[in-house]
């Protein structure tokens, strides 16, 4: 029974390091591949320090791992399952919150993993399931990778 206590508690640890938006957003954000801290940082929209602070608990939790490459530090999940994992609790979040707006837009895009678009801002290629961030102008549907790159968009177009 000790094994047990023990995997609970490592369980536990895990959703706390996941206790913060911003981490599950690093976290899809790192879905489908490695990259690096400053792509990051700026698809991210978030300063250097706290975007530190976000991998250095990720790391801590074995969420994440890291490579460097000259001046440069690339991240990666540590494990293909996060996703897969991070997906099915979406899921369920939108099937528990059904009927208070956010099942009707995201209960029908969140199964499609087809079609593929691009992010307008950083090209990231995404798909309705994938992205982090939808935006609805006029009557054009825009998919973002990261809240970064979302409000990137919403600045270049106020300015217009």
């Amino acid at each position: 029974s000790n094994m047990y206590s023990e995997l609970f508690n490592i369980q536990s640890n895990l959703y706390k390091a996941l206790a913060n938006p911003k981490r599950v957003e690093i976290m899809h954000l790192l879905r489908d591949q490695e990259m690096s801290v400053s792509d990051m940082q700026s698809m991210l929209g978030l300063p250097q320090a706290n975007l530190s602070q976000h991998l250095q608990v990720l790391r801590d939790y074995h969420v994440v791992t890291f490579r460097r490459e000259g001046k440069n530090i690339y991240y990666k999940l540590s494990h293909h399952n996060l996703i897969q994992v991070s997906d099915l609790f979406r899921e369920l979040l939108i099937d528990q919150n059904r009927g208070n707006g956010i099942d009707r837009e995201l209960k029908l895009s969140m199964k499609d993993l087809v079609p593929v678009v691009h992010d307008p801002v950083c090209g990231m290629r995404l798909s309705p399931k994938t992205a982090s961030y939808m935006l609805k102008i006029n009557r054009s549907k825009f998919f973002f990778c990261a809240e970064g790159c979302m409000k990137e968009y919403q600045k270049q177009h106020e300015s217009r």
